[in-house]
Protein backbone atom coordinates (compact mmCIF):
# COMPACT_ATOMS: atom_id res chain seq x y z
CA UNK A 1 0.00 0.00 0.00
CA UNK A 2 1.29 3.43 -0.92
CA UNK A 3 1.69 6.08 1.78
CA UNK A 4 2.08 9.76 1.09
CA UNK A 5 4.56 11.84 3.07
CA UNK A 6 2.09 14.73 3.28
CA UNK A 7 -0.50 14.89 6.06
CA UNK A 8 -1.67 16.94 9.04
CA UNK A 9 -3.50 16.23 12.29
CA UNK A 10 -4.51 18.21 15.36
CA UNK A 11 -5.60 16.50 18.58
CA UNK A 12 -6.81 18.16 21.78
CA UNK A 13 -7.51 16.99 25.33
CA UNK A 14 -9.37 18.89 28.06
CA UNK A 15 -9.01 17.79 31.69
CA UNK A 16 -9.46 19.28 35.18
CA UNK A 17 -5.73 20.07 35.29
CA UNK A 18 -5.81 21.96 31.98
CA UNK A 19 -5.67 21.23 28.26
CA UNK A 20 -3.27 19.78 25.71
CA UNK A 21 -3.16 20.51 22.00
CA UNK A 22 -0.87 18.50 19.75
CA UNK A 23 -0.22 19.06 16.05
CA UNK A 24 1.69 16.80 13.68
CA UNK A 25 2.57 18.07 10.23
CA UNK A 26 4.30 15.86 7.63
CA UNK A 27 5.89 16.98 4.36
CA UNK A 28 8.26 15.50 1.79
CA UNK A 29 11.80 14.68 2.85
CA UNK A 30 14.36 12.18 1.64
CA UNK A 31 14.86 10.81 5.15
CA UNK A 32 12.91 10.88 8.42
CA UNK A 33 13.52 14.31 9.96
CA UNK A 34 11.49 15.12 13.10
CA UNK A 35 11.32 18.59 14.68
CA UNK A 36 9.73 19.27 18.09
CA UNK A 37 8.31 22.34 19.78
CA UNK A 38 7.41 21.31 23.32
CA UNK A 39 6.76 23.30 26.50
CA UNK A 40 9.73 23.30 28.85
CA UNK A 41 7.80 21.37 31.51
CA UNK A 42 7.20 18.51 29.03
CA UNK A 43 10.54 18.61 27.21
CA UNK A 44 11.56 15.18 28.49
CA UNK A 45 8.82 13.60 26.35
CA UNK A 46 10.81 14.27 23.18
CA UNK A 47 12.81 10.98 23.20
CA UNK A 48 9.60 8.94 23.48
CA UNK A 49 7.97 10.95 20.68
CA UNK A 50 11.05 10.57 18.51
CA UNK A 51 11.18 6.80 19.03
CA UNK A 52 7.48 6.43 18.17
CA UNK A 53 8.04 8.31 14.89
CA UNK A 54 11.12 6.24 14.07
CA UNK A 55 9.24 2.99 14.70
CA UNK A 56 6.22 3.80 12.55
CA UNK A 57 7.47 6.15 9.82
CA UNK A 58 10.33 5.80 7.33
CA UNK A 59 10.51 9.14 5.53
CA UNK A 60 9.25 12.69 5.79
CA UNK A 61 9.90 15.93 7.64
CA UNK A 62 7.69 15.77 10.74
CA UNK A 63 6.89 18.89 12.74
CA UNK A 64 5.45 18.23 16.19
CA UNK A 65 4.06 21.05 18.33
CA UNK A 66 2.62 20.44 21.80
CA UNK A 67 0.83 23.14 23.83
CA UNK A 68 0.00 22.79 27.50
CA UNK A 69 -2.41 25.24 29.17
CA UNK A 70 -2.78 24.60 32.92
CA UNK A 71 -6.20 25.15 34.46
CA UNK A 72 -6.71 28.64 35.89
CA UNK A 73 -6.07 28.72 39.63
CA UNK A 74 -4.77 25.18 39.60
CA UNK A 75 -1.14 26.08 39.96
CA UNK A 76 1.23 28.69 41.35
CA UNK A 77 4.44 30.21 40.06
CA UNK A 78 7.73 30.45 41.93
CA UNK A 79 11.10 31.81 40.85
CA UNK A 80 13.97 29.36 40.65
CA UNK A 81 16.59 31.51 42.37
CA UNK A 82 19.50 29.25 41.44
CA UNK A 83 18.57 29.39 37.77
CA UNK A 84 17.98 33.13 37.94
CA UNK A 85 21.39 33.62 39.59
CA UNK A 86 23.12 31.63 36.84
CA UNK A 87 21.36 33.75 34.25
CA UNK A 88 22.35 36.97 36.02
CA UNK A 89 26.01 35.93 36.12
CA UNK A 90 25.91 35.09 32.43
CA UNK A 91 24.37 38.49 31.64
CA UNK A 92 27.06 40.19 33.74
CA UNK A 93 29.75 38.49 31.64
CA UNK A 94 27.99 39.53 28.44
CA UNK A 95 27.87 43.17 29.61
CA UNK A 96 31.56 43.03 30.48
CA UNK A 97 32.40 41.92 26.93
CA UNK A 98 29.71 43.92 25.12
CA UNK A 99 28.86 47.03 27.21
CA UNK A 100 26.52 48.41 24.54
CA UNK A 101 24.47 45.22 24.21
CA UNK A 102 20.82 45.69 25.37
CA UNK A 103 19.88 43.73 28.49
CA UNK A 104 16.57 41.84 28.82
CA UNK A 105 13.81 43.19 31.05
CA UNK A 106 12.25 41.32 33.98
CA UNK A 107 9.48 39.75 31.92
CA UNK A 108 12.02 38.43 29.42
CA UNK A 109 14.01 36.92 32.28
CA UNK A 110 10.90 35.19 33.64
CA UNK A 111 10.23 33.76 30.20
CA UNK A 112 13.66 32.13 30.06
CA UNK A 113 13.43 28.30 30.40
CA UNK A 114 13.86 27.10 33.97
CA UNK A 115 13.58 30.50 35.69
CA UNK A 116 9.93 30.01 36.71
CA UNK A 117 8.76 26.77 38.31
CA UNK A 118 5.14 25.77 37.85
CA UNK A 119 3.73 24.14 40.96
CA UNK A 120 0.38 22.62 41.73
CA UNK A 121 -0.18 20.41 38.67
CA UNK A 122 0.88 16.77 38.73
CA UNK A 123 3.07 16.74 35.65
CA UNK A 124 3.34 12.95 35.68
CA UNK A 125 -0.36 12.77 34.87
CA UNK A 126 0.07 15.38 32.15
CA UNK A 127 2.97 13.45 30.63
CA UNK A 128 1.01 10.20 30.51
CA UNK A 129 -1.90 11.94 28.83
CA UNK A 130 0.45 13.70 26.39
CA UNK A 131 1.98 10.35 25.37
CA UNK A 132 -1.47 8.88 24.78
CA UNK A 133 -2.48 11.97 22.80
CA UNK A 134 0.66 11.64 20.68
CA UNK A 135 -0.22 8.00 19.87
CA UNK A 136 -3.70 9.09 18.79
CA UNK A 137 -2.26 11.88 16.65
CA UNK A 138 0.25 9.55 15.05
CA UNK A 139 -2.50 7.04 14.20
CA UNK A 140 -4.48 9.83 12.55
CA UNK A 141 -1.44 11.14 10.70
CA UNK A 142 -0.66 7.69 9.28
CA UNK A 143 -4.29 7.22 8.26
CA UNK A 144 -4.13 10.54 6.42
CA UNK A 145 -0.88 9.54 4.72
CA UNK A 146 -2.55 6.29 3.65
CA UNK A 147 -5.56 8.08 2.14
CA UNK A 148 -3.34 10.51 0.27
CA UNK A 149 -1.04 7.67 -0.81
CA UNK A 150 -3.92 5.73 -2.33
CA UNK A 151 -4.95 8.76 -4.38
CA UNK A 152 -1.37 9.15 -5.58
CA UNK A 153 -1.27 5.44 -6.48
CA UNK A 154 -4.40 5.87 -8.58
CA UNK A 155 -2.78 8.73 -10.48
CA UNK A 156 0.36 6.65 -11.05
CA UNK A 157 -1.68 3.66 -12.29
CA UNK A 158 -3.55 5.96 -14.67
CA UNK A 159 -0.25 7.17 -16.18
CA UNK A 160 0.99 3.58 -16.23
CA UNK A 161 -1.98 2.65 -18.43
CA UNK A 162 -0.86 5.39 -20.79
CA UNK A 163 2.64 3.89 -20.88
CA UNK A 164 1.16 0.50 -21.74
CA UNK A 165 -0.81 2.09 -24.58
CA UNK A 166 2.30 3.68 -26.05
CA UNK A 167 4.26 0.41 -25.82
CA UNK A 168 1.42 -1.46 -27.54
CA UNK A 169 1.26 1.22 -30.24
CA UNK A 170 4.97 0.89 -31.03
CA UNK A 171 4.69 -2.90 -31.13
CA UNK A 172 1.82 -2.63 -33.59
CA UNK A 173 3.68 -0.12 -35.74
CA UNK A 174 6.98 -2.00 -35.80
CA UNK A 175 6.31 -4.35 -38.78
CA UNK A 176 4.95 -1.47 -40.86
CA UNK A 177 7.93 0.70 -39.89
CA UNK A 178 10.41 -1.93 -41.06
CA UNK A 179 8.52 -2.48 -44.31
CA UNK A 180 8.40 1.24 -44.94
CA UNK A 181 12.14 1.46 -44.42
CA UNK A 182 12.68 -1.32 -46.92
CA UNK A 183 10.50 0.44 -49.50
CA UNK A 184 12.18 3.79 -48.99
CA UNK A 185 15.62 2.23 -49.41
CA UNK A 186 14.52 0.54 -52.62
CA UNK A 187 13.09 3.83 -53.92
CA UNK A 188 16.32 5.69 -53.21
CA UNK A 189 18.36 3.05 -54.98
CA UNK A 190 16.03 3.19 -57.96
CA UNK A 191 16.23 6.99 -58.06
CA UNK A 192 20.00 6.79 -58.10
CA UNK A 193 19.81 4.09 -60.75
CA UNK A 194 22.27 2.20 -58.63
CA UNK A 195 23.08 -1.28 -59.65
CA UNK A 196 23.84 -3.18 -56.49
CA UNK A 197 23.95 -6.87 -55.90
CA UNK A 198 20.80 -8.29 -54.28
CA UNK A 199 22.92 -9.58 -51.40
CA UNK A 200 24.21 -6.06 -50.74
CA UNK A 201 20.67 -4.66 -50.76
CA UNK A 202 19.52 -7.31 -48.32
CA UNK A 203 22.48 -6.57 -46.05
CA UNK A 204 21.62 -2.85 -46.05
CA UNK A 205 17.98 -3.63 -45.29
CA UNK A 206 18.99 -5.98 -42.47
CA UNK A 207 21.27 -3.33 -40.98
CA UNK A 208 18.51 -0.75 -41.17
CA UNK A 209 16.05 -3.16 -39.58
CA UNK A 210 18.49 -3.85 -36.75
CA UNK A 211 18.84 -0.14 -36.02
CA UNK A 212 15.07 0.31 -36.01
CA UNK A 213 14.30 -2.82 -33.97
CA UNK A 214 13.13 -1.83 -30.48
CA UNK A 215 11.69 -5.17 -29.35
CA UNK A 216 14.25 -5.39 -26.54
CA UNK A 217 13.37 -1.93 -25.24
CA UNK A 218 9.65 -2.70 -25.41
CA UNK A 219 10.18 -5.95 -23.48
CA UNK A 220 12.07 -4.11 -20.74
CA UNK A 221 9.35 -1.47 -20.56
CA UNK A 222 6.80 -4.25 -20.01
CA UNK A 223 8.96 -5.72 -17.23
CA UNK A 224 9.29 -2.35 -15.48
CA UNK A 225 5.54 -1.72 -15.77
CA UNK A 226 4.80 -5.05 -14.08
CA UNK A 227 7.30 -4.29 -11.30
CA UNK A 228 5.77 -0.86 -10.67
CA UNK A 229 2.34 -2.49 -10.33
CA UNK A 230 3.81 -5.00 -7.88
CA UNK A 231 5.48 -2.30 -5.81
CA UNK A 232 2.23 -0.34 -5.52
CA UNK A 233 0.71 -3.35 -3.74
CA UNK A 234 3.61 -3.87 -1.31
CA UNK A 235 3.57 -3.00 2.37
CA UNK A 236 6.10 -0.55 3.71
CA UNK A 237 8.03 2.27 2.03
CA UNK A 238 8.08 2.07 -1.77
CA UNK A 239 8.99 5.59 -2.86
CA UNK A 240 12.70 5.02 -3.43
CA UNK A 241 12.13 1.79 -5.37
CA UNK A 242 9.57 3.49 -7.60
CA UNK A 243 11.91 6.42 -8.16
CA UNK A 244 14.59 3.98 -9.36
CA UNK A 245 12.07 2.32 -11.69
CA UNK A 246 11.21 5.73 -13.15
CA UNK A 247 14.87 6.14 -14.03
CA UNK A 248 14.82 2.77 -15.79
CA UNK A 249 11.65 3.64 -17.69
CA UNK A 250 13.19 6.91 -18.79
CA UNK A 251 16.34 5.10 -19.94
CA UNK A 252 14.29 2.82 -22.22
CA UNK A 253 12.25 5.77 -23.52
CA UNK A 254 15.48 7.58 -24.44
CA UNK A 255 16.77 4.51 -26.29
CA UNK A 256 13.45 4.21 -28.08
CA UNK A 257 13.71 7.83 -29.12
CA UNK A 258 17.29 7.41 -30.39
CA UNK A 259 16.24 4.43 -32.52
CA UNK A 260 13.19 6.17 -33.95
CA UNK A 261 13.29 6.19 -37.74
CA UNK A 262 9.78 7.53 -38.38
CA UNK A 263 7.66 10.25 -36.81
CA UNK A 264 5.19 7.76 -35.28
CA UNK A 265 7.87 6.19 -33.08
CA UNK A 266 9.23 9.59 -32.11
CA UNK A 267 5.77 10.74 -31.02
CA UNK A 268 5.35 7.62 -28.89
CA UNK A 269 8.76 8.13 -27.27
CA UNK A 270 7.93 11.76 -26.45
CA UNK A 271 4.59 10.74 -24.94
CA UNK A 272 6.35 8.09 -22.88
CA UNK A 273 8.72 10.68 -21.45
CA UNK A 274 5.81 12.96 -20.54
CA UNK A 275 3.98 10.15 -18.75
CA UNK A 276 7.13 9.03 -16.92
CA UNK A 277 7.83 12.57 -15.71
CA UNK A 278 4.24 12.90 -14.47
CA UNK A 279 4.61 9.65 -12.51
CA UNK A 280 7.98 10.72 -11.13
CA UNK A 281 6.50 13.95 -9.78
CA UNK A 282 3.83 12.01 -7.90
CA UNK A 283 6.31 9.42 -6.64
CA UNK A 284 8.34 12.19 -4.95
CA UNK A 285 5.44 12.43 -2.49
CA UNK A 286 5.43 8.72 -1.55
CA UNK A 287 7.08 7.32 1.53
Amino acid sequence: MAYSMTAFTRQTLDAPWGSLQLELRSVNQRYLEPHFRLPDSLRELEPAFREALRTRLARGKIECQLRFDPAAGGESLSVNRNRLGELARALHEVRAELPDAPMPDALALLDHPGVVDVQGTDLEIVKREALALFDTALDDLIAGRAREGERLAELIRSRLDGVRTQVATVRELLPAILERQRSQLAERLAALKAELEPQRVEAEVALLAQKADVDEELDRLDIHIAEIERQLKQKGPIGRRLDFLMQELNREANTLSSKAVVADTTRCAVELKVLIEQMREQIQNLE
